[in-house]
Protein backbone atom coordinates (compact mmCIF):
# COMPACT_ATOMS: atom_id res chain seq x y z
CA UNK A 1 0.00 0.00 0.00
CA UNK A 2 1.33 3.40 -0.86
CA UNK A 3 2.08 6.13 2.42
CA UNK A 4 -1.18 7.86 1.66
CA UNK A 5 -3.28 4.81 0.56
CA UNK A 6 -5.24 4.51 3.75
CA UNK A 7 -7.93 6.52 2.11
CA UNK A 8 -8.41 4.51 -0.81
CA UNK A 9 -10.14 1.38 -1.41
CA UNK A 10 -8.11 0.02 -4.41
CA UNK A 11 -4.71 0.02 -6.07
CA UNK A 12 -4.11 3.02 -8.67
CA UNK A 13 -3.80 1.51 -12.03
CA UNK A 14 -0.28 0.53 -13.28
CA UNK A 15 0.00 3.07 -16.14
CA UNK A 16 -0.96 5.94 -13.66
CA UNK A 17 1.62 4.70 -11.55
CA UNK A 18 4.32 5.17 -14.66
CA UNK A 19 2.50 8.34 -15.73
CA UNK A 20 2.32 9.73 -12.03
CA UNK A 21 5.47 8.72 -11.13
CA UNK A 22 8.57 11.69 -11.14
CA UNK A 23 11.65 8.64 -9.92
CA UNK A 24 12.89 8.59 -12.74
CA UNK A 25 14.37 12.12 -12.77
CA UNK A 26 13.97 13.50 -9.33
CA UNK A 27 16.37 10.95 -8.02
CA UNK A 28 18.65 13.49 -8.25
CA UNK A 29 17.39 15.30 -5.50
CA UNK A 30 18.40 12.51 -3.19
CA UNK A 31 20.99 14.35 -1.29
CA UNK A 32 19.05 17.23 -0.38
CA UNK A 33 15.98 15.14 0.41
CA UNK A 34 18.24 13.49 2.98
CA UNK A 35 19.92 16.25 4.39
CA UNK A 36 16.71 18.21 4.55
CA UNK A 37 14.95 14.91 6.56
CA UNK A 38 17.99 14.84 8.67
CA UNK A 39 17.06 18.44 9.84
CA UNK A 40 13.97 18.26 10.36
CA UNK A 41 13.93 15.05 12.57
CA UNK A 42 16.77 16.86 14.58
CA UNK A 43 14.09 20.04 14.98
CA UNK A 44 11.06 18.01 16.05
CA UNK A 45 13.10 16.32 18.84
CA UNK A 46 14.42 19.46 20.31
CA UNK A 47 11.19 20.40 19.68
CA UNK A 48 9.72 17.57 21.70
CA UNK A 49 7.19 16.48 19.22
CA UNK A 50 8.91 13.52 19.28
CA UNK A 51 11.41 11.83 21.12
CA UNK A 52 15.33 12.29 21.21
CA UNK A 53 15.67 8.48 20.83
CA UNK A 54 13.30 8.39 18.21
CA UNK A 55 14.87 11.39 15.81
CA UNK A 56 18.44 9.99 17.02
CA UNK A 57 17.08 6.58 15.38
CA UNK A 58 15.69 8.57 12.18
CA UNK A 59 19.12 10.06 11.65
CA UNK A 60 21.01 7.19 11.97
CA UNK A 61 18.88 5.25 9.00
CA UNK A 62 18.95 8.30 7.06
CA UNK A 63 22.61 8.53 7.18
CA UNK A 64 22.72 5.00 6.26
CA UNK A 65 20.33 5.19 2.97
CA UNK A 66 22.54 7.80 1.74
CA UNK A 67 25.45 6.17 2.10
CA UNK A 68 23.63 2.98 0.55
CA UNK A 69 22.84 4.92 -2.59
CA UNK A 70 26.39 7.05 -2.76
CA UNK A 71 27.32 2.94 -3.14
CA UNK A 72 24.67 2.01 -5.58
CA UNK A 73 23.29 -0.31 -3.51
CA UNK A 74 19.70 1.50 -3.61
CA UNK A 75 16.98 0.58 -6.38
CA UNK A 76 14.32 3.00 -6.49
CA UNK A 77 10.77 2.06 -7.28
CA UNK A 78 8.16 3.77 -9.49
CA UNK A 79 5.21 2.34 -7.38
CA UNK A 80 6.67 4.51 -4.48
CA UNK A 81 6.45 7.74 -6.97
CA UNK A 82 8.99 10.21 -6.13
CA UNK A 83 12.45 10.44 -4.01
CA UNK A 84 10.63 11.63 -1.49
CA UNK A 85 8.82 8.91 -0.86
CA UNK A 86 11.08 5.76 -2.06
CA UNK A 87 13.28 7.47 0.81
CA UNK A 88 10.50 7.92 3.62
CA UNK A 89 9.77 3.94 2.47
CA UNK A 90 13.12 3.00 2.81
CA UNK A 91 13.58 4.63 6.11
CA UNK A 92 10.60 2.50 7.53
CA UNK A 93 11.75 -0.96 6.21
CA UNK A 94 15.05 -0.51 7.67
CA UNK A 95 14.16 1.42 11.13
CA UNK A 96 10.89 -0.03 11.69
CA UNK A 97 7.37 2.26 12.58
CA UNK A 98 9.54 4.74 14.02
CA UNK A 99 10.37 5.63 10.71
CA UNK A 100 6.23 6.83 10.16
CA UNK A 101 7.14 9.80 12.25
CA UNK A 102 9.52 11.34 9.98
CA UNK A 103 7.20 12.74 8.07
CA UNK A 104 5.11 14.87 11.39
CA UNK A 105 4.72 18.57 10.63
CA UNK A 106 5.58 18.80 6.92
CA UNK A 107 4.25 17.99 3.39
CA UNK A 108 5.22 16.80 0.06
CA UNK A 109 4.41 20.14 -1.07
CA UNK A 110 6.94 21.38 1.57
CA UNK A 111 9.43 18.96 0.90
CA UNK A 112 9.93 19.38 -2.47
CA UNK A 113 9.78 22.76 -2.34
CA UNK A 114 13.13 22.66 0.47
CA UNK A 115 14.98 20.11 -2.33
CA UNK A 116 14.71 22.08 -5.12
CA UNK A 117 15.73 25.01 -4.08
CA UNK A 118 18.71 23.54 -1.83
CA UNK A 119 19.43 21.30 -5.27
CA UNK A 120 19.45 25.07 -7.29
CA UNK A 121 21.62 27.02 -4.39
CA UNK A 122 24.21 24.53 -5.06
CA UNK A 123 23.91 24.54 -8.53
CA UNK A 124 24.28 28.45 -8.83
CA UNK A 125 27.33 27.84 -7.18
CA UNK A 126 28.64 25.57 -9.64
CA UNK A 127 27.55 27.58 -12.13
CA UNK A 128 29.32 30.73 -11.31
CA UNK A 129 32.35 28.77 -10.47
CA UNK A 130 32.37 27.59 -14.44
CA UNK A 131 31.61 31.33 -15.13
CA UNK A 132 34.22 32.92 -13.26
CA UNK A 133 36.70 30.33 -14.76
CA UNK A 134 35.87 31.41 -18.47
CA UNK A 135 36.32 35.15 -16.82
CA UNK A 136 39.52 34.29 -16.24
CA UNK A 137 40.56 32.34 -19.56
CA UNK A 138 38.95 35.49 -21.17
CA UNK A 139 40.85 38.15 -19.13
CA UNK A 140 44.30 36.11 -20.14
CA UNK A 141 43.37 36.48 -24.30
CA UNK A 142 42.24 40.00 -23.39
CA UNK A 143 45.76 40.53 -22.12
CA UNK A 144 47.48 38.64 -24.57
CA UNK A 145 45.73 40.66 -27.63
CA UNK A 146 46.21 44.04 -26.53
CA UNK A 147 47.94 45.35 -29.46
CA UNK A 148 46.03 43.14 -31.81
CA UNK A 149 43.91 45.48 -34.26
CA UNK A 150 41.08 44.51 -35.84
CA UNK A 151 38.00 45.56 -37.71
CA UNK A 152 34.78 45.83 -35.58
CA UNK A 153 31.55 45.86 -37.12
CA UNK A 154 28.09 46.70 -37.05
CA UNK A 155 25.62 45.36 -39.15
CA UNK A 156 28.08 42.31 -40.13
CA UNK A 157 29.56 45.69 -42.12
CA UNK A 158 33.32 46.81 -41.00
CA UNK A 159 32.66 49.95 -39.20
CA UNK A 160 35.72 51.07 -37.05
CA UNK A 161 39.22 49.51 -35.90
CA UNK A 162 39.44 48.03 -32.69
CA UNK A 163 41.31 45.68 -30.46
CA UNK A 164 40.97 41.79 -30.14
CA UNK A 165 40.98 42.44 -26.17
CA UNK A 166 38.40 44.90 -26.71
CA UNK A 167 36.33 42.51 -28.13
CA UNK A 168 37.08 39.95 -25.83
CA UNK A 169 36.63 41.86 -22.76
CA UNK A 170 32.89 43.06 -24.45
CA UNK A 171 32.26 39.12 -23.77
CA UNK A 172 33.62 39.75 -20.19
CA UNK A 173 31.17 42.13 -19.35
CA UNK A 174 28.48 40.14 -20.67
CA UNK A 175 29.40 37.07 -18.59
CA UNK A 176 30.15 39.21 -15.19
CA UNK A 177 26.52 40.54 -15.68
CA UNK A 178 25.11 36.79 -15.85
CA UNK A 179 27.24 35.97 -12.79
CA UNK A 180 25.76 39.13 -11.34
CA UNK A 181 22.40 37.81 -11.93
CA UNK A 182 23.13 34.21 -10.97
CA UNK A 183 24.34 36.02 -7.08
CA UNK A 184 21.17 38.12 -7.16
CA UNK A 185 18.81 35.30 -7.92
CA UNK A 186 19.99 33.08 -5.38
CA UNK A 187 18.52 35.73 -2.39
CA UNK A 188 15.18 34.54 -3.46
CA UNK A 189 16.38 30.98 -4.05
CA UNK A 190 17.79 30.97 -0.49
CA UNK A 191 14.41 31.26 1.72
CA UNK A 192 13.68 27.89 3.52
CA UNK A 193 10.25 27.22 3.00
CA UNK A 194 9.91 23.43 4.95
CA UNK A 195 7.23 23.91 7.77
CA UNK A 196 4.81 25.69 5.47
CA UNK A 197 2.74 22.02 5.26
CA UNK A 198 0.72 21.53 2.47
CA UNK A 199 -0.29 25.15 2.29
CA UNK A 200 -1.37 26.30 6.00
CA UNK A 201 1.19 25.47 7.83
CA UNK A 202 1.18 23.59 10.90
CA UNK A 203 -0.15 23.10 14.60
CA UNK A 204 3.05 21.54 15.65
CA UNK A 205 5.73 24.08 17.56
CA UNK A 206 8.60 23.73 14.67
CA UNK A 207 11.13 26.11 14.78
CA UNK A 208 11.63 26.88 11.38
CA UNK A 209 13.97 29.23 12.04
CA UNK A 210 16.63 26.49 13.09
CA UNK A 211 15.82 24.06 10.43
CA UNK A 212 16.47 27.04 8.31
CA UNK A 213 20.12 27.80 9.72
CA UNK A 214 21.27 23.73 9.82
CA UNK A 215 20.40 23.55 6.14
CA UNK A 216 22.44 26.93 5.40
CA UNK A 217 19.60 29.41 4.33
CA UNK A 218 19.78 32.91 4.94
CA UNK A 219 15.78 33.39 5.72
CA UNK A 220 12.57 31.44 6.01
CA UNK A 221 9.46 32.05 3.46
CA UNK A 222 6.94 34.39 4.98
CA UNK A 223 3.81 33.14 3.89
CA UNK A 224 2.72 29.05 3.55
CA UNK A 225 0.71 29.01 0.77
CA UNK A 226 2.93 31.39 -1.44
CA UNK A 227 6.14 28.84 -0.23
CA UNK A 228 4.54 25.92 -1.73
CA UNK A 229 2.86 26.91 -4.72
CA UNK A 230 6.19 29.02 -5.82
CA UNK A 231 8.20 29.03 -8.32
CA UNK A 232 9.35 32.15 -9.39
CA UNK A 233 13.06 30.94 -8.03
CA UNK A 234 13.00 28.23 -10.80
CA UNK A 235 11.63 30.40 -13.53
CA UNK A 236 14.06 33.31 -12.46
CA UNK A 237 17.01 31.02 -12.78
CA UNK A 238 16.13 29.30 -16.17
CA UNK A 239 16.31 32.74 -17.15
CA UNK A 240 19.09 33.67 -16.02
CA UNK A 241 20.41 30.11 -17.63
CA UNK A 242 18.59 31.83 -21.09
CA UNK A 243 20.78 34.80 -21.16
CA UNK A 244 24.10 33.04 -20.25
CA UNK A 245 23.21 30.68 -23.53
CA UNK A 246 22.41 33.70 -25.58
CA UNK A 247 25.44 35.28 -24.59
CA UNK A 248 27.37 31.74 -25.35
CA UNK A 249 25.49 31.69 -28.40
CA UNK A 250 26.47 35.17 -29.57
CA UNK A 251 30.51 34.23 -29.15
CA UNK A 252 29.89 31.35 -31.20
CA UNK A 253 28.28 32.64 -33.91
CA UNK A 254 31.28 35.04 -33.89
CA UNK A 255 34.22 32.28 -33.62
CA UNK A 256 31.92 30.12 -36.16
CA UNK A 257 32.06 33.24 -39.37
CA UNK A 258 35.61 33.94 -38.14
CA UNK A 259 36.60 30.25 -38.58
CA UNK A 260 35.51 30.33 -42.19
CA UNK A 261 37.77 30.61 -45.12
CA UNK A 262 36.40 33.91 -46.05
CA UNK A 263 37.36 35.57 -42.70
CA UNK A 264 40.44 32.78 -41.36
CA UNK A 265 40.50 35.05 -37.83
CA UNK A 266 40.78 32.26 -36.10
CA UNK A 267 41.98 28.58 -36.09
CA UNK A 268 40.10 25.99 -33.96
CA UNK A 269 41.96 23.44 -32.57
CA UNK A 270 41.07 19.86 -33.91
CA UNK A 271 40.03 18.31 -30.44
CA UNK A 272 37.08 21.26 -30.79
CA UNK A 273 36.32 20.15 -34.36
CA UNK A 274 34.95 17.62 -36.32
CA UNK A 275 35.25 16.41 -40.25
CA UNK A 276 33.04 15.31 -42.47
CA UNK A 277 31.83 11.78 -44.08
CA UNK A 278 32.55 12.96 -47.54
CA UNK A 279 34.47 15.69 -48.15
CA UNK A 280 37.92 14.90 -46.77
CA UNK A 281 39.28 19.16 -46.75
CA UNK A 282 36.06 19.92 -43.92
CA UNK A 283 37.26 21.17 -40.46
CA UNK A 284 33.90 22.06 -39.00
CA UNK A 285 33.22 23.86 -35.53
CA UNK A 286 31.05 21.55 -34.49
CA UNK A 287 31.01 22.16 -30.95
CA UNK A 288 30.27 25.83 -31.37
CA UNK A 289 27.50 24.77 -33.47
CA UNK A 290 26.28 22.66 -30.72
CA UNK A 291 26.26 25.32 -28.10
CA UNK A 292 24.54 27.22 -30.39
CA UNK A 293 21.66 25.01 -31.35
CA UNK A 294 21.07 23.86 -27.11
CA UNK A 295 20.84 27.59 -26.10
CA UNK A 296 17.02 26.69 -27.95
CA UNK A 297 16.29 24.17 -25.85
CA UNK A 298 17.16 26.51 -22.68
CA UNK A 299 15.03 28.62 -24.33
CA UNK A 300 12.25 25.93 -24.48
CA UNK A 301 12.47 25.28 -20.89
CA UNK A 302 12.06 28.59 -20.06
CA UNK A 303 8.58 28.98 -21.92
CA UNK A 304 7.87 25.37 -20.55
CA UNK A 305 8.13 26.52 -17.17
CA UNK A 306 6.21 30.07 -17.79
CA UNK A 307 3.33 28.26 -19.39
CA UNK A 308 3.41 25.11 -16.37
CA UNK A 309 3.10 27.85 -13.88
CA UNK A 310 0.61 30.66 -16.41
CA UNK A 311 -3.05 29.78 -14.58
CA UNK A 312 -2.34 27.74 -11.17
CA UNK A 313 -4.77 28.74 -8.94
CA UNK A 314 -2.92 28.41 -5.32
CA UNK A 315 -1.77 26.27 -4.09
CA UNK A 316 -0.01 23.32 -4.89
CA UNK A 317 -0.99 21.11 -7.85
CA UNK A 318 0.49 18.45 -9.73
CA UNK A 319 1.24 20.04 -12.80
CA UNK A 320 4.38 21.80 -10.69
CA UNK A 321 6.24 17.85 -11.01
CA UNK A 322 6.86 19.15 -14.46
CA UNK A 323 9.62 21.59 -13.31
CA UNK A 324 11.91 19.55 -12.21
CA UNK A 325 12.73 18.03 -15.78
CA UNK A 326 12.89 21.52 -16.90
CA UNK A 327 15.22 22.82 -14.59
CA UNK A 328 17.44 19.78 -14.76
CA UNK A 329 17.96 20.01 -18.32
CA UNK A 330 18.40 23.67 -18.15
CA UNK A 331 21.31 22.99 -15.41
CA UNK A 332 22.92 20.64 -17.40
CA UNK A 333 22.98 22.02 -20.60
CA UNK A 334 24.58 25.25 -19.13
CA UNK A 335 26.79 23.34 -16.92
CA UNK A 336 28.17 21.36 -19.96
CA UNK A 337 28.26 24.17 -22.86
CA UNK A 338 30.01 27.14 -20.26
CA UNK A 339 32.53 24.19 -19.56
CA UNK A 340 33.07 22.84 -22.41
CA UNK A 341 32.81 26.85 -24.24
CA UNK A 342 35.87 27.57 -21.86
CA UNK A 343 38.00 24.74 -23.31
CA UNK A 344 37.43 26.11 -26.91
CA UNK A 345 38.25 29.07 -26.68
CA UNK A 346 41.63 28.41 -24.49
CA UNK A 347 42.50 26.33 -27.41
CA UNK A 348 41.65 28.87 -30.32
CA UNK A 349 44.71 30.54 -32.39
CA UNK A 350 43.90 34.20 -33.44
CA UNK A 351 45.11 35.18 -36.86
CA UNK A 352 46.60 38.85 -35.60
CA UNK A 353 48.02 39.43 -39.82
CA UNK A 354 44.13 38.35 -41.06
CA UNK A 355 42.83 40.55 -38.78
CA UNK A 356 44.75 44.05 -39.30
CA UNK A 357 44.75 43.31 -42.57
CA UNK A 358 40.84 43.21 -42.53
CA UNK A 359 40.95 46.48 -40.54
CA UNK A 360 42.61 47.96 -43.15
CA UNK A 361 39.92 47.47 -45.33
CA UNK A 362 36.50 48.72 -45.57
CA UNK A 363 37.26 52.20 -44.62
CA UNK A 364 37.09 51.49 -41.34
CA UNK A 365 39.86 54.48 -40.55
CA UNK A 366 36.28 57.06 -42.09
CA UNK A 367 35.51 58.19 -38.93
CA UNK A 368 38.90 59.19 -37.83
CA UNK A 369 39.11 61.05 -41.42
CA UNK A 370 36.09 62.83 -40.62
CA UNK A 371 37.07 63.57 -36.96
CA UNK A 372 40.18 64.99 -38.31
CA UNK A 373 38.53 67.35 -40.28
CA UNK A 374 36.33 68.40 -37.52
CA UNK A 375 39.26 69.12 -35.54
CA UNK A 376 40.47 71.78 -37.81
CA UNK A 377 37.13 73.55 -37.70
CA UNK A 378 34.83 71.97 -39.97
CA UNK A 379 31.45 71.18 -38.60
CA UNK A 380 30.91 67.67 -37.91
CA UNK A 381 28.01 67.13 -40.68
CA UNK A 382 29.95 68.95 -43.46
CA UNK A 383 32.99 66.97 -42.64
CA UNK A 384 30.94 63.50 -42.71
CA UNK A 385 29.98 64.64 -46.15
CA UNK A 386 33.40 65.09 -47.48
CA UNK A 387 34.90 61.76 -46.48
CA UNK A 388 31.67 60.64 -47.82
CA UNK A 389 32.68 61.58 -51.41
CA UNK A 390 36.13 60.47 -50.82
CA UNK A 391 35.09 56.96 -50.25
CA UNK A 392 33.18 56.84 -52.88
CA UNK A 393 35.76 58.28 -54.89
CA UNK A 394 38.12 55.57 -53.47
CA UNK A 395 35.55 52.64 -54.25
CA UNK A 396 35.65 53.95 -57.81
CA UNK A 397 39.21 54.38 -58.41
CA UNK A 398 39.67 50.61 -55.95
CA UNK A 399 41.62 52.47 -53.44
CA UNK A 400 41.76 52.56 -49.62
CA UNK A 401 42.53 55.99 -48.25
CA UNK A 402 45.70 55.67 -46.87
CA UNK A 403 46.41 55.04 -50.87
CA UNK A 404 45.49 58.57 -51.30
CA UNK A 405 48.18 61.44 -52.51
CA UNK A 406 47.63 64.49 -50.52
CA UNK A 407 46.84 66.41 -53.62
CA UNK A 408 43.80 63.96 -54.02
CA UNK A 409 42.74 64.75 -50.43
CA UNK A 410 42.65 68.19 -51.46
CA UNK A 411 40.41 68.13 -54.10
CA UNK A 412 37.92 67.66 -51.95
CA UNK A 413 38.80 69.72 -48.85
CA UNK A 414 41.92 72.75 -48.72
CA UNK A 415 41.68 71.61 -44.88
CA UNK A 416 44.12 68.39 -45.24
CA UNK A 417 47.30 68.32 -45.09
CA UNK A 418 50.21 65.96 -44.61
CA UNK A 419 49.31 64.78 -40.90
CA UNK A 420 46.20 63.02 -42.09
CA UNK A 421 48.05 60.06 -43.40
CA UNK A 422 49.25 59.91 -39.88
CA UNK A 423 45.84 60.62 -38.19
CA UNK A 424 43.92 57.79 -40.22
CA UNK A 425 46.38 55.04 -39.48
CA UNK A 426 45.19 51.89 -37.77
CA UNK A 427 47.37 52.45 -34.68
CA UNK A 428 46.69 56.14 -34.37
CA UNK A 429 42.70 55.28 -34.76
CA UNK A 430 42.98 52.82 -32.22
CA UNK A 431 45.11 54.27 -29.72
CA UNK A 432 43.26 57.99 -29.80
CA UNK A 433 40.20 55.93 -28.52
CA UNK A 434 41.83 56.09 -24.92
CA UNK A 435 38.33 57.32 -22.59
CA UNK A 436 37.21 54.80 -20.27
CA UNK A 437 35.48 52.08 -22.49
CA UNK A 438 37.58 52.20 -25.41
CA UNK A 439 39.66 50.06 -27.28
CA UNK A 440 43.25 51.74 -26.90
CA UNK A 441 45.92 49.76 -25.36
CA UNK A 442 45.86 52.01 -22.25
CA UNK A 443 42.30 51.93 -22.15
CA UNK A 444 42.48 47.99 -22.01
CA UNK A 445 45.13 47.89 -19.35
CA UNK A 446 42.98 49.87 -17.30
CA UNK A 447 39.98 47.60 -18.37
CA UNK A 448 41.44 44.03 -17.50
CA UNK A 449 43.26 45.73 -14.20
CA UNK A 450 40.01 46.06 -12.83
CA UNK A 451 38.47 43.00 -14.63
CA UNK A 452 41.08 41.01 -12.80
CA UNK A 453 40.34 42.86 -9.36
CA UNK A 454 36.54 42.00 -9.54
CA UNK A 455 37.69 38.81 -10.41
CA UNK A 456 40.32 38.19 -7.05
CA UNK A 457 37.08 39.91 -4.71
CA UNK A 458 34.74 37.06 -6.01
CA UNK A 459 37.68 34.35 -4.95
CA UNK A 460 38.17 35.70 -1.37
CA UNK A 461 34.62 35.32 -0.78
CA UNK A 462 34.73 32.19 -2.18
CA UNK A 463 31.62 32.68 -4.74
Amino acid sequence: MKLWGGRFEKQTAKEVDDFHSSIHFDYRLYKQDILGSIAHAQMLGKQSIISKEEAEKIVSGLEEILQDIEKGKVKFSISNEDIHMNIEKILIQKIGDVGKKLHTGRSRNDQVALDVRMYTKEKIDQITSLLLNLEKTLVGLAQEHILTIMPGYTHLQKAQPITLSHHLMAYFEMFRRDIERLRDCKKRVDSMPLGSGALAATTYPLDRNWVAKELGFSSITRNSLDAVSDRDFIIEFISCCSIIMMHLSRFCEELIIWASHEFQFVEMDDAYSTGSSIMPQKKNPDVAELIRGKTGRVYGNLITILTVMKSLPLAYNKDMQEDKEALFDSIDTVIKCVDIFTQMIKSTSFNKEKMYEQASKGFTNATDAADYLVKKGLPFRSAHEVVGKLVIYCIKEDKSLLDLSLDEYRKFSPIFEEDIFHAISLETCVNNRNIPGGPAPSSMKTAIEEASNWLDKLDEIKI
